[in-house]
C-alpha cells in the first residue's frame, strides 16, 4: 500500500506540471507582445499608430541613446551629461550607414531630446529615429521589432517652404497646435496636413515646439504628422 507522505508527494507533482501545462497553454492562446529592443536603459515608451519598423535598432553596435522621464541621458548603457554627449558621438567609431535611436521617455521633457538632435546634426545624422511603442494586431507569440519616427534635420534647399506645425504649452493637459498660424484641434491636425500638401511635390512638415512639454505630447504630433504622408524637419528653433 502506498503510503501517505508519498501520496502526498505525488499530488505535489501532479499539480506542479499541471500548472506549468495551464501556464504554456495560456501564453499559446494569447501570446507575449515583446519589443525585440536590445538590453539597455528602460523607459516608458510613446505609443504610436503610424511608426515604422526599425530592425536595425536591435544590432549589436546599434547607436541608442536613452533619455529617462527626469532628462537623464544614456550613451547605450553609459551615463552622459549634454556637454559630454557630442564628445562621446565624436570619439565612438561607426559604419557610415549606421543611424541614430532616440529612446525617449515619453514623460522626458522635450528639450532634451532637441539637445540630442542638435548633437546628432553637428555628429552627421541626416534623418534619426524616435523610438515609440507601436499599435498593432499580432498573431499570438509574435515577436515585434523595434518602431520609431523618422525625422529630418534639415530642408532640401530646392523644395517650397513646408507648413509649420507649432506645439505650444498651455499650461494644461493638451497643448495648443497652430498651422502657419492658425490654431487646429489635435484632432483636426492630420486632415488638415492631407490638404495642405496634396499638390506639394515634396511632402515636408517644419516642426516649432516648446521644449518643457513632454515628449509624449510632440511624438503623437509627429505621428499625425506621418499619417498624413509628411516627412517632419525638426532643425527650427525652440519656440
Amino acid at each position: 500500500m502506498t503510503s501517505q507522505p508519498m501520496q502526498i508527494q505525488q499530488w505535489k507533482q501532479f499539480a506542479l506540471i499541471l500548472a506549468y501545462t495551464l501556464a504554456i497553454a495560456f501564453l499559446a492562446a494569447f501570446g507575449i507582445r515583446a519589443q525585440q529592443l536590445r538590453k539597455g536603459v528602460s523607459v516608458h515608451m510613446v505609443s504610436t499608430t503610424s511608426a515604422q519598423p526599425m530592425p536595425a535598432a536591435d544590432d549589436e553596435d546599434a547607436w541608442v541613446i536613452a533619455i529617462t522621464d527626469e532628462g537623464r541621458l544614456f550613451f547605450g548603457v553609459d551615463p552622459v551629461s549634454s556637454t559630454e554627449l557630442l564628445e562621446k558621438m565624436k570619439s565612438t567609431p561607426r559604419r557610415r550607414d549606421q543611424n541614430l535611436y532616440i529612446k525617449a521617455d515619453a514623460r522626458a521633457p522635450f528639450i532634451q531630446v532637441r539637445n540630442v538632435l542638435e548633437a546628432a546634426k553637428e555628429d552627421l545624422f541626416e534623418s534619426p529615429v524616435l523610438l515609440t511603442s507601436q499599435h498593432a494586431h499580432l498573431q499570438p507569440g509574435t515577436m515585434v521589432p523595434p518602431t520609431g519616427l523618422e525625422v529630418l534635420l534639415a530642408q532640401s534647399s530646392a523644395g517650397s517652404e513646408p507648413p509649420v506645425v507649432q506645439v505650444r504649452s498651455t499650461g494644461k493637459e493638451s497643448p495648443s497646435i497652430e498651422v502657419n498660424h492658425h490654431p487646429v484641434p489635435q484632432a483636426d491636425l492630420q486632415r488638415m496636413l492631407v490638404e495642405l500638401l496634396r499638390n506639394q511635390s515634396e511632402k515636408n512638415v517644419a516642426l516649432e515646439a516648446d521644449g518643457k512639454l513632454p515628449f509624449a505630447q510632440i511624438a503623437q504630433v509627429i505621428d499625425a504628422c506621418h499619417a498624413a504622408g509628411a516627412r517632419v524637419i525638426l532643425a527650427t528653433p525652440e519656440i
